[in-house]
């Protein structure tokens, strides 16, 4: 306590020094005490804690809640009864006729009116005369009944012998009627006060039933919306609310709060579809891009409601997924499931996935050229792999793949595929270009074929494209690999397929990421009659991935969420079926993993006999056309062209098989000497070629000297 006592200072009180200055000693605690609050504002935190708890929340929201329910319940009630004893109804269906312009269903909901009107005038007359045929009734009921009465006691007076029994049943009738009045005095005050209660309590029934209550006052599971069922009152209701003026406005002024823009709602696989007639004045393209305002005002995610338009003008056609279905898997493919399963490249249709509706979704791949785009990750090369699996179980395809990714995700093809290269590296860009302008010489062998000659289908399949048409190599003549110009090699390539491959049965499929017009240029684009797009990141590029006319009817794979619905594509083709008056539809594809792909490839090996896959395409021996011409011809003067072009294709029949008098002429027009004609057949003198060998000889080694 010696630490806390301190002296004061000695401070004299006057001029004079006193003798005696008392000394004050003050306890000085450790830390000052805190003031002391008041008392009302204590209280005042303490009301504020217990109205702003979350239970008292709570509770007001319920006490608010069912009170709306009873009170609603009351007007719901009401409301039914006004509707059935008035006209109303008839009147409202009525004017909502007239608003659509359906002049016959106005008619009868008039006539229906009417003989409403003249059924309740009988029941209303009837009710007049209702008292003195009531009494009536009553007076002969009661004259019956007393006499059934008397005449029973008489015959109970004869049979017991007594006279006073005349009048027991009348007496014992007398008393039951007392016993019921005195029931009746016991249980009236009970019933006065159970009555009211009974009627509340329906009433709130009603109310609870109809969720009669504002949105804050109702629970929180039944507020946020999760799984509410779509309802003709929900789709107006958010079409009412979807900012668009003249659809608000026309909504109010039918007399059915407009039901009547609905057709019926339809269920279609893990969701609902509506079809919905717009009123005069606002166009598709106005509800198209509120969808994400359309799907919250119908409790969805966006990605959950698919906006199309049918062949109905003014109309669009909505599907709602149930809540959290589509992020559910589809199960797996019937290519894992059924191990008996073969395929038909001419008839047949691959089992790509499901639809919205839960239904298959098959496609036909006969004489269509693929596109698949995408950004990276979101399953393009499992669903471009999943229809290469499906028409493997048809021995008579070939494949020629060219996997520009180089992770293996085609390695099961080894031993199925005649052709296999696999990396990211400009060397096997190079391969692969080279492997698409072989296919390019093997289309125009089978076009000189003779007609009606039938030819497999040759499958020529490029994974990560873009890597191909964005290569900056050039070849020994300075033509580039990549690029979009008349002078790329791998762009004028598929250009060549697409347009007559389809004839001989020679396919181009390609799976390429982020399509622009540099990685992708717009004819390889329209060139493909089977395109299709996983997630994109804009409108533009799903344009460019599936065209104007898909995106213009509805189709957006720009509003796919990256990630999370991988394998989900939309798909623009005359291979699957579409609804009518669409322009694409919306496929979630099977997965399909690596070990199951090999199970299926095994089965369709096990369909072939050994094919030897080439994983690097070979470059023949280098030949010298005008010299290989000068030893076709031997040591004759001179030689017909048709047998030349014979001794050509003995001397090197990869070169040379399916040369044609054009392309023997083009070497000797290079060197300056072309066939002549002799005795109207085309021939080659050999001096003419000795000379041409000469000139080409000797300008050589004079640039060798220069």
């Amino acid at each position: 306590m010696t630490d806390n006592v301190i002296p004061l200072t000695k401070t004299p009180l006057t001029g004079a020094e006193p003798d005696v200055t008392p000394t004050v000693l003050t306890v000085v605690p450790d830390a000052p005490p805190a003031p002391l609050t008041p008392l009302w504002v204590r209280s005042g935190r303490a009301v504020k804690t217990v109205v702003t708890h979350e239970n008292t929340k709570a509770a007001a929201r319920a006490v608010a809640r069912h009170s709306l329910y009873t009170f609603n319940g009351g007007r719901i009630v009401a409301r039914r009864t006004w509707d059935g004893k008035t006209g109303s109804r008839y009147e409202r269906m009525i004017r909502t006729a007239e608003a659509a312009g359906n002049l016959e269903a106005a008619e009868e909901w008039e006539e229906r009116l009417q003989r409403f009107r003249q059924a309740r005038h009988h029941r209303r007359m009837d009710l007049l005369h209702s008292p003195v045929e009531a009494a009536k009734g009553l007076a002969v009921g009661t004259g019956v009944s007393i006499g059934v009465l008397v005449a029973l006691g008489v015959v109970m007076a004869i049979n017991n012998h007594n006279i006073t029994d005349v009048i027991t049943p009348l007496k014992a009738t007398i008393e039951f009627i007392a016993l019921l009045i005195r029931i009746v005095q016991v249980t009236w005050g009970t019933a006065l006060i159970v009555g009211p209660l009974l009627s509340l309590f329906a009433l709130w029934a009603v109310g609870s039933k109809q969720q009669a209550a504002p949105q804050w006052a109702l629970p929180a599971n039944v507020r946020s919306g999760e799984g509410e069922p779509v309802t003709p009152s929900i789709v107006v209701k958010a079409l009412r609310d979807l900012g668009v003026p003249a659809l608000r406005n026309a909504i109010k002024e039918m007399g059915d709060a407009g039901a009547s823009m609905l057709g019926p709602i339809r269920i279609a696989g893990c969701g609902v579809e509506v079809d919905v007639t717009l009123p005069s004045g606002v166009s598709t393209i106005e509800v198209q891009n509120r969808r994400r305002k359309l799907a919250e005002n119908l409790t969805r995610h966006e990605h959950e409601v698919f906006i199309t338009i049918p062949t109905a003008a003014r109309t669009v056609r909505l599907w709602v997924a149930d809540s959290g279905a589509l992020d559910e898997p589809i199960g797996p493919s019937p290519l894992v499931t059924d191990e008996t399963m073969t395929a038909d490249y001419t008839k047949g249709k691959a089992p790509w996935g499901q639809d919205l509706r839960g239904d298959m979704a098959a496609l036909s791949v006969y004489q269509r050229h693929l596109l698949i785009t995408g950004l990276s990750n979101q399953g393009k090369t499992v669903a471009l792999r999943s229809l290469a699996l499906w028409l493997a179980l048809d021995k008579s395809v070939q494949f020629w793949i060219g996997d520009l990714k180089g992770i293996g995700d085609w390695k099961m093809f080894h031993g199925l595929a005649d052709v296999l290269i696999q990396g990211p590296t400009d060397d096997h860009v190079i391969q692969v270009t080279e492997m698409v302008e072989n296919a390019v010489e093997e289309m125009n062998r089978r076009i000189q074929a003779p007609p009606g000659t039938v030819f497999p289908a040759l499958i020529v399949i490029v994974d990560e494209a873009q890597m191909a048409f964005m290569c900056p190599v050039k070849d020994e003549d300075g033509r580039p690999y990549g690029g979009s110009k008349a002078t790329s090699r791998y762009f004028m390539a598929v250009r060549k397929i697409h347009n007559q491959g389809r004839a001989v049965n020679v396919l181009m499929w390609q799976g390429t990421q982020d399509p622009t017009d540099q990685n992708l240029p717009k004819l390889v684009r329209e060139g493909a009659h089977t395109r299709a797009s996983l997630a994109l990141g804009t409108e533009s590029q799903a344009r460019m991935a599936l065209g104007d006319k898909a995106v213009d009817g509805g189709a957006a794979p720009n509003l796919l969420r990256p990630g999370l619905d991988q394998g989900t594509l939309v798909l623009a083709s005359s291979g699957i079926a579409i609804p009518a008056g669409q322009a694409s539809i919306t496929v979630r594809t099977h997965y399909i993993d690596d070990d199951a792909a090999e199970a299926i490839t095994d089965r369709a090996k096990a369909m072939r006999s050994g094919i030897t896959t080439l994983t690097v395409i070979e470059r023949g021996e280098e030949r010298d056309p005008l010299a290989d011409i000068l030893g076709a011809m031997g040591d004759a003067p001179r030689l017909l062209t048709l047998d030349i072009l014979k001794r050509l294709a003995v001397l090197d029949e990869t070169a040379y098989d399916g040369w044609t008098f054009g392309d023997l002429k083009r070497v000797l027009e290079a060197e300056g000497e072309e066939p002549k004609k002799s005795n109207g057949r085309m021939v080659v003198h050999r001096d003419h070629v000795l000379r041409a060998l000469a000139n080409r000889d000797g300008e050589g080694s004079a640039s060798a000297a220069e």
